[in-house]
This record gives structure tokens, C-alpha cells and sequence, in this order.
């Protein structure tokens, strides 16, 4: 199982959960953050001083996915959340070691399985 982990812009979480809905993946955990990469910040004024605003609000999108459709859902992420600009995010993918889906007590991938979408070849 891999964990997928994407620092995304506010505004793309609506195409992003779009391209994960048509690969049945419906299981998301949605975090507001703030960071800062190679876009910077921006400088402001705020009572005649300048304020230098390092952090910018940002989405953390995660989903845990079985091995077969990472690859897969990381494109979709990409796709979903590209605008060419600097500061449109990142993408993580990690290692699971164990998932427990504690309503049914399933472990490991048939703890994350969705549903069956087209093109996964169950």
C-alpha cells in the first residue's frame, strides 16, 4: 500500500477530488496548511511597515491506495492540480506497512479498497 501525500493550491482541491472520484478513489483526508517552497511569499503593508509573508495557505490532500493504482493516482493528482505557475504543490508517496479498517476489522489493502472502477482489473 502507498500513502499519497499532495501539498496542493486551494482553488485545485475540486479538480483534484474529480480525478480521484473517476479512479474510485474516495477516500481523502483534506488539511489546511501553510507553507512555503520556491514561491516565496509576498511583502505587504500593514500600518506603514512592511510585512514580509513567508507562509502561504495551502491544501494536504492524503489518501492510502493499493500498490497497483499509485502510479495512477499520482498522475491524476499531478494532472488535476497543474497550473504551470510556481507554488502549484508537491506530491508524496510512502510506504504503508499495515491498514485496519476499524468498523470491520480488514487489514492491509482490502482495509483501503474503495469500490472497483473501470480499468483496475479485478
Amino acid at each position: 500500500m502507498k500513502k499519497i501525500e499532495a501539498i496542493i493550491r486551494q482553488e485545485r482541491l475540486q479538480p483534484v477530488q474529480d480525478a480521484l472520484d473517476e479512479l474510485g478513489v474516495s477516500g481523502l483526508n483534506v488539511t489546511e496548511v501553510m507553507g512555503c517552497g520556491r514561491q516565496k511569499g509576498y511583502t505587504e503593508q500593514y500600518r506603514g511597515s512592511r510585512a514580509n509573508i513567508s507562509l502561504l495557505p495551502k491544501l494536504k490532500v492524503e489518501s492510502v491506495v493499493p500498490d497497483d493504482v499509485a502510479d495512477k493516482v499520482v498522475d491524476a493528482v499531478v494532472g488535476a492540480a497543474y497550473t504551470g505557475e510556481t507554488g502549484d504543490g508537491r506530491v508524496f508517496v510512502y510506504d504503508v506497512v499495515q491498514s485496519v479498517r476499524i468498523r470491520t476489522g480488514e487489514r492491509g489493502e482490502e482495509s483501503v479498497r474503495h469500490e472497483t472502477p473501470v480499468g483496475w482489473g479485478y
